[in-house]
């Protein structure tokens, strides 16, 4: 029989089910990276983890890993594509939140919230027009055309903005990716325009907001830097809801102290927790938020992410492509 060795919280339902298929042995769970039972490890065919064990030399028989994260910085050291073992992580399982958190942000940004709210705590009554912009008819950028750069889009589109799209392998359907029903991209909501690699200057040029939805690797580490803040309009808004080092941290800075950009909202961080005596917190045109746009914490996180197990399971045992499977290009950090 097939085994499984799941170190993550159990959805009961799903787990029944899937335990009609494949042997299931519970451990932990645990969202760190620690040592886990060598005996438990050595016959498990699959591992269904957030993070892999300190000793996963001992996975002798592994031949899939599910992750319950999108990103997969985990096991990028592993040397899991020599080893021919198949990684899939959680794509799909954070669109619609992280999607509406863009939404959210894009429009308090616009407002100005922070200061409405600061208004507020001062008991002053300030009805000026910066507090009454919209949104429709903006330029919305969004740098990665993932999951959640596809579900950003539609409701973007249908919130009447334009939008463009950076993406190295440009748009085309997605095949084999977990996606919840009636998100993402359709026709009428695809990109207005996309650009490819080499036209991040022109993307970056006419933005109201850039958006970025890209997994944080080797290649993307420090992407943002001086060059990019510097070709936004000055009247631009940054958000990242993907991984904090994606943008260089003192250009960041430098560009929100002098006003290369309008301001930020920033759910991922350079440190975890962001150390209070960090600039970031004190700077009026940026909003923080602790990491919360997408999480394990989500009302549905656990269903889907069980049910991309659930799926991907079905797919193992019949030999099919798995979903949300990784590249072995990208399993070497490209």
């Amino acid at each position: 029989m097939v085994r499984a060795v799941v170190d993550v919280p159990v959805h009961e339902q799903t787990a029944a089910e899937v335990s009609r298929f494949i042997g299931i042995r519970r451990v932990g769970p645990s969202e760190a990276r620690r040592e886990l039972p060598a005996d438990v490890l050595r016959d498990a065919d699959i591992l269904f983890c957030t993070m892999p064990p300190t000793n996963f030399g001992d996975l002798e028989k592994v031949q899939w890993i599910q992750l319950t994260s999108a990103g997969y910085a985990q096991v990028l050291n592993l040397g899991l594509a020599e080893r021919g073992t198949r990684v899939t992580n959680a794509r799909g399982c954070f669109d619609v939140p992280i999607g509406e958190w863009n939404v959210a942000m894009m429009v308090n940004l616009a407002r100005d919230m922070r200061g409405m709210i600061r208004n507020q705590d001062a008991a002053i009554w300030d009805r000026s027009a910066v507090y009454q912009r919209e949104i429709r008819g903006l330029r919305v950028g969004i740098w990665g055309y993932g999951g959640i750069g596809r579900e950003t889009a539609r409701l973007a589109r249908l919130m009447g903005m334009h939008v463009s799209v950076l993406s190295r392998q440009g748009v085309e359907p997605s095949r084999d990716i977990y996606v919840v029903e009636g998100t993402g991209d359709r026709v009428g909501t695809m990109p207005h325009r996309v650009f490819l690699k080499g036209q991040e200057m022109e993307f970056l040029s006419s933005l109201d907001f850039l958006i970025l939805a890209m997994p944080l690797t080797p290649t993307t580490e420090g992407l943002i830097g001086e060059r990019e803040l510097r070709a936004l309009p000055k009247t631009a808004f940054v958000l990242n809801p993907a991984r904090g080092p994606l943008i260089q941290e003192q250009a960041l800075l430098q560009a929100l102290r002098e006003g290369w950009i309008a301001g930020a909202a920033l759910d991922t961080h350079y440190r975890y927790p962001l150390p209070p005596e960090h600039p970031l917190w004190a700077m009026p045109n940026v909003i923080l938020t602790p990491h919360i746009s997408g999480s394990s914490l989500s009302p549905h996180f656990q269903s889907r992410i069980w049910d991309i197990f659930r799926l991907n399971v079905q797919r193992y045992i019949n030999g099919e492509p798995l979903l949300n499977q990784l590249s072995a290009a990208q399993l070497a950090g490209a």
